[in-house]
């Protein structure tokens, strides 16, 4: 045996091998973080509508409970105050009645 070293030729299919795993690291760092941040915009994006869904339940509930106390209160008026409201009603006429309804609903919208 000699004591010099040859110069040993390496199966290309090795070295392809290994230059592929390298390539296969290097290029899977940006599509992970992609996924990431995908993933955390759509996570984020189901809370709003899950917070939109909840907000317009409860409008729904105040609605339906601001209607059911307006219409007992309604119920409480006695029958001298309805003929109260019946006479002030005919005397100003339901079209001046109407108006300042109309009137008092602009100004209180933004």
């Amino acid at each position: 045996m000699s004591d010099k070293c040859q110069v040993c030729q390496v199966n290309p299919a090795i070295t392809d091998a290994v230059t592929q795993v390298n390539v296969k690291v290097v290029a899977e760092a940006p599509a992970m973080a992609m996924g990431s941040l995908y993933q955390a915009q759509s996570h984020s994006l189901s809370i709003l509508f899950e917070n939109a869904v909840q907000q317009q339940s409860q409008a729904a509930i105040q609605s339906q409970t601001s209607t059911n106390v307006g219409t007992m209160q309604l119920y409480t008026i006695g029958p001298e105050s309805a003929g109260a409201a019946a006479t002030e009603i005919g005397s100003n006429g339901i079209i001046s009645l109407l108006a300042d309804v109309i009137a008092i609903g602009k100004a209180v919208t933004p």
